[in-house]
Formats: C-alpha cells, sequence, structure tokens
C-alpha cells in the first residue's frame, strides 16, 4: 500500500534559522515522534528506531536513513528511509523531500512531501485510515520542528538570548512523543465517513 502526502507547516522563524535545523538529521528523527537515532554510519547514513504504542500494544521499527540530496540553494532535503518491525511481520520505506520557503524575516514555511509504502500489518490500516494517521503524525512532527525552529530563532545571532547578554541559552522544548489517541481518532473518523458513505452509495 502506498501512500503520498504533501503539506505545507509555518514556522516561527526565519528561512536560514529553520534550514540550520533541517540539515541536523539527528534533530530531525528527533522531532518525528517515536524515532530516534541509534547510529550514524556517515554523513549520509544513519540507522534507528520508531515506535509506535497504543495502550498496552505496539509495533517497533528498526531501519536505515539515507541522505539522497542537500540542496543549499533551494533550502531542500532529501531522505529515504526503510525498515521492518521486530518481528519481521510489517514493512515501510519513506521517499521524503523536504524544504524551507522564506515568508519574511522571521517566518518561513516547511513543505513537505513523501511517498510511504507500507507493507504486511502495518497495511492494514487502509488507504484512507492511513491517510489520517500519516497528516496526524506529520502534524506532531511540525509542531515539534516548529518549537525547535523558535527555540533556535530566540538563541540565534540577534535573538533575545543573544541581545541579553549573558546567560546560558535556553534549551529547545523536548519533543513530544507519538499521540496515540489522536492517531485513534483519526481513525475511527474516517471509518465512520466510509461506513456513511458505503450506506449512502
Amino acid at each position: 500500500m502506498n501512500v503520498t502526502l504533501e503539506k505545507t507547516f509555518p514556522m516561527p522563524g526565519s528561512a536560514q534559522t529553520a534550514w540550520t535545523l533541517l540539515q541536523d538529521i539527528e534533530g530531525v528523527a528527533s522531532c518525528m515522534p517515536g524515532a530516534r537515532i541509534t547510529e550514524r554510519t556517515d554523513a549520509q547514513h544513519y540507522k534507528g528506531t520508531v515506535a509506535v504504542k497504543f495502550g498496552p500494544a505496539s509495533m517497533s521499527f528498526r531501519g536505515e536513513v539515507e541522505v539522497k540530496a542537500i540542496d543549499a540553494t533551494s533550502r531542500t532535503l532529501r531522505l529515504i528511509g526503510k525498515g521492518t518491525d521486530s518481528t519481521g511481520s510489517s514493512g515501510a520505506s519513506m521517499d521524503l523531500t523536504a524544504r524551507i520557503e522564506a515568508v519574511s524575516d522571521t517566518a518561513c514555511n516547511l513543505v513537505g512531501n513523501s511517498e510511504v509504502s507500507m507493507s504486511g500489518k502495518a497495511a492494514a490500516f487502509g488507504g484512507r485510515m492511513m491517510n489520517s494517521v500519516a497528516d496526524q503524525v506529520l502534524k506532531q512532527f511540525a509542531d515539534n520542528f516548529a518549537a525547535k525552529v523558535q527555540a533556535l530563532q530566540a538563541n540565534g545571532p540577534g535573538g533575545p538570548s543573544a541581545s541579553a547578554g549573558g546567560g546560558a541559552p535556553a534549551a529547545a522544548p523536548e519533543p513530544t512523543q507519538l499521540n496515540a489517541l489522536a492517531l485513534a481518532w483519526a481513525v475511527i473518523k474516517d471509518w465512520f465517513k466510509s461506513l456513511f458513505s458505503a450506506k449512502r452509495a
């Protein structure tokens, strides 16, 4: 099963600040709910895990991320990730292109285009439900990324911390974990939509 998504999220910082963060692969991974980089093989290759928990049930993926391209001129990053769950019953791959678009001196947009392919148990949600789950994951990722951009903007040159003179920079807020309730609610809403659509047909 394949899912393609393109989303735009406003960021509370300059394009250069957001681009600086986007090039930090470990930092970007920490914004993804449940994700963690466990090993850096070289400048282009990383290993990591992604864990999703729904009450007592959980699914853990272990895989690799490859940085395919970094274009500073267009502020664009392309990543390819592949992984399998701990039981070997599910697989997933993602081709992600993310870019930063300037809006003003203190605001920008994070634009992401991703193609996700899933197999096995992970594909059991179905097309429309997977879209809702992916939407929720991307929203939580964007919220975490925006918090880091805001902290980096404040602590960077010209930011409040720099102009105040003295004191350690404030640490970026810890990224929130995957909100399983939001995912479950999205899946339930889509199930009802498909149910009523089928009745009207």
